[in-house]
């Protein structure tokens, strides 16, 4: 099965994207949806974070305040890390566990949906990696409107991830999502037949 890596950045519209591949027939596996599903597959998860963090990030049923604490945590480089040391392990062990169900059920390709892809090391464990690519103005306007937080608080969440023109230089096909959506669709259609095309046997494109 080949192992396929897409990322972007926050504002990247690395969603639409994954939705649109998706669509065409790929199986996907969420990353941001395992982070949320990880709270509930292994509940200590809640009981640490309960324990380093003020309990003002948790309502009166206990559950989590994720804009509140996601803001706390932006603010600071030392938290956020801090928290990803504790949460991300979690999240790679249910990545894989994915792959592997995938496998096992004859899928021929499997694209992983993961906004720290690179960060985090994933993309050596890929056959392919996708970069979606937006420019810093674009990036910004997009995040202000689509999550309605200042610009503050926006430049917080986009410098907390690796610049996008970083990001590019790991990829074996970048697509550039700053234009019209038609554009977009074209170079997707491109990317669809480089999946299909590329041996399972782990050789990059470059």
């Amino acid at each position: 099965m080949l192992k396929v890596g897409l990322t972007g950045g926050i504002g990247s519209g690395k969603s639409t994207i994954s939705k649109i591949l998706n669509d065409k027939g790929f199986v996907i596996i969420d990353a941001d949806k395992i982070a949320r599903e990880v709270f509930v597959l292994y509940p200590g998860i809640m009981e640490k974070i309960k324990q380093r963090y003020d309990s003002k990030f948790f309502d009166e049923a206990g559950n989590l305040k994720r804009k509140e604490f996601g803001n706390y945590i932006f603010s600071n480089e030392a938290l956020r890390k801090e928290y990803e040391n504790l949460i991300i392990p979690y999240i790679i062990r249910e990545i894989f566990i994915r792959f592997d169900e995938n496998e096992k059920k004859g899928y021929d390709f499997s694209i992983l949906d993961a906004p720290t892809l690179i960060e985090n090391g994933i993309d050596k464990q890929m056959d392919l990696n996708i970069v979606v690519w937006v420019d810093k103005d674009t990036q910004l306007k997009r995040v202000l409107e689509r999550d309605a937080l200042k610009v503050e608080e926006a430049l917080s969440r986009i410098n907390s991830q690796m610049p996008l023109d970083e990001k590019v230089k790991y990829a074996d096909i970048v697509i550039d999502n700053s234009g019209a959506l038609k554009k977009t669709y074209e170079e997707i259609d491109k990317v669809v037949e480089i999946i299909k095309n590329t041996p399972t046997t782990g050789i990059k494109l470059k």
